[in-house]
C-alpha cells in the first residue's frame, strides 16, 4: 500500500514525497483512515513504528479541509499533549514537514525556557498547538491559551505521562476541553491506569494495535557481549574503531553514567556527547541536532532522555548497561531498524546484569546471540538461582557487619 491509497490530499502527499515517504507503516495504515473518518482512536504501538505521522497527517488534513470551508478566526483547533520537551519539539517538526504546503500555523510550548517567543506565536494565532503539561497549564492560567475551540485532542505517550507523574495535570487539561471533540490516544504500553483514563475520555474508539511491546523488530540484529564491568569502556572504544558504525546511540541507566562514558571516550580520542535531564535545554537540543546532522557520531543517553529521539538511518544502538526493566530494552533497540530499515543492537552484560538478560530474553521470546570473539570476553555464571536479583545485600550481611563492630 502507498500513502496515496489512504485518501490523503495532494499537498500532504507532495510533502511526504519530498521527505522520502512512499509506503505507510502498519500503525499509519491502520490509524489514518479511521482518524480521517472522525473516529476516536486508541492506539498502541512500540516506539519507532511511525506513531507521530499516524496522527499528524490526518490531523493536518482534517483542519485544512475545515479551514478551506470556514471563515472563522484563527484559533487553536488541535492540541497535542506530550510528556517531554524533546518529544514536543520533534512532533512540531513533523507537523512542519508534513504541512509545509498548507496554510495552517502551529507552535510548540514547553517548560524551562523563556516563554516570550512561545507567547509571541500564540498572540499571532495558531491552529495546532504541541505542548507539555506544565507549560500549557501555566500559559492557560496567564490567559495566553484558550482551549474552547479544540476539534482534535491528541494525548501522546500516555504511559510515560503516568510514569513521570503528569496524570493529574492531564486531567486538569481535559477539564478545560470542549465535550464534543475527536480524541486520539496513543501509548506504547497499556497498564490499567492508562486504560482507565482512555475509557474515560474516548467515545466509541477504534483500537489500533501494532507490534506489542514484547516484540522486537525483525530488521534489528541483536547481539550480546559478556564483559567485566571495568572493561566495558575498553570494549566500547574497541567497537567504535569499526567505520561501519556510522551513528550510534549508547544507553546508560543513569545521568552520571552517561557523563562518565563521554569522558572515557574522550580519553581515547572519540568525540561523543551526552543527553539527559541534568543538561540544559539548549545543551540537549544542541547535542541532538549535532547527532541528527552527523556532526556527532556517538550520542550517550539515558532512557527518559532518549525514548523520543527520532533520528533517520540510525545504524547502531549499544546498551552499555542492560536496563533493569525488560520493556525498556525493546524501546531502546527500537531506535534503530525503523520503518523497515536494517539496524544493529549490541548489548554489554556483566555478571550482575545476568538476571536482566534472562528477563529480556523471556519477554522477547528468544535468546540473543552471544559474541564470544572479542578482546574482553569473559565467562559468566548464567544460573538465575545464583545470579543476584538485587544489588542490596541480604539482611544476614547486615547482622554479620554488626558483629564485626560496624556502626549503623
Amino acid at each position: 500500500m502507498l500513502f496515496k491509497d489512504l485518501n490523503i490530499i495532494r499537498p500532504i502527499l507532495e510533502a511526504l514525497e519530498k521527505e522520502g515517504y512512499e509506503s505507510p507503516t502498519p500503525i499509519q495504515e491502520k490509524a489514518i483512515p479511521h482518524i480521517l473518518q472522525g473516529r476516536d482512536v486508541l492506539g498502541s504501538a512500540q516506539t519507532g513504528t511511525g506513531k507521530t505521522a499516524a496522527f499528524a497527517i490526518p490531523t493536518l488534513q482534517l483542519l485544512f479541509q475545515e479551514k478551506a470551508i470556514s471563515n472563522t478566526p484563527r484559533a487553536i483547533k488541535s492540541l497535542i499533549l506530550t510528556p517531554t520537551r524533546e518529544l514536543a519539539i520533534q512532533i512540531e517538526e513533523s507537523f512542519t514537514a508534513y504541512g509545509k504546503n498548507l496554510w495552517l500555523r502551529h507552535a510548540v510550548i514547553f517548560w524551562w525556557v523563556s516563554q516570550h517567543a512561545q507567547t509571541a506565536k500564540l498572540r499571532i494565532g495558531v491552529d495546532i498547538l504541541v505542548a507539555t503539561p506544565w507549560r500549557l497549564l501555566d500559559l492557560m492560567e496567564q490567559g495566553y491559551v484558550n482551549l474552547k475551540n479544540i476539534k482534535i485532542f491528541i494525548l501522546d505517550e500516555a504511559d510515560r505521562m503516568l510514569n513521570m507523574g503528569f496524570i493529574n495535570d492531564v486531567k486538569k487539561v481535559l477539564a478545560k476541553l470542549p465535550e464534543k471533540k475527536q480524541t486520539l490516544f496513543f501509548s506504547a504500553t497499556m497498564p490499567k491506569e492508562i486504560l482507565s483514563l482512555a475509557h474515560s475520555i474516548l467515545v466509541d474508539p477504534i483500537k489500533v494495535e501494532v507490534a506489542p511491546v514484547s516484540s522486537t523488530a525483525d530488521t534489528v540484529k541483536q547481539s550480546i557481549y559478556f564483559v567485566k564491568k571495568n572493561d566495558k569502556k575498553l570494549l566500547l572504544a574497541d567497537l567504535l574503531k569499526n567505520p561501519e558504525i556510522a551513528s550510534v546511540l549508547v544507553f546508560t541507566r543513569t545521568k552520571h553514567g552517561a557523563d562518565r562514558v563521554v569522558k572515557d571516550l574522550e580519553k581515547v580520542g572519540v568525540v561523543a556527547e551526552a543527553i539527559h535531564g541534568n543538561k540544559s535545554q539548549n545543551a540537549r537540543q544542541r547535542a541532538l541536532n549535532n547527532f541528527k546532522t552527523k556532526q556527532t557520531r556517538v550520542l550517550i543517553a539515558t532512557d527518559i532522555a532518549a525514548r523520543w529521539i527520532d533520528v533517520d538511518d540510525l545504524s547502531h544502538v549499544i546498551n552499555y548497561e542492560l536496563p533493569n526493566e525488560s520493556e525498556t530494552y525493546v524501546h531502546r533497540i527500537g531506535r534503530t531498524g525503523r520503518a523497515g530499515l536494517n539496524g544493529i543492537a549490541l548489548s554489554f552484560c556483566e555478571q550482575e546484569e545476568v538476571d536482566y538478560l534472562h528477563d529480556i530474553q523471556k519477554l522477547i521470546g528468544r535468546n540473543i546471540d552471544i559474541v564470544e570473539d572479542h578482546p574482553f570476553a569473559v565467562k559468566l555464571l548464567l544460573n538465575t538461582k545464583w545470579a543476584p536479583k538485587k544489588s542490596i545485600p541480604p539482611k544476614r550481611h547486615f547482622s554479620s557487619d554488626k558483629r564485626r563492630g560496624f556502626k549503623k
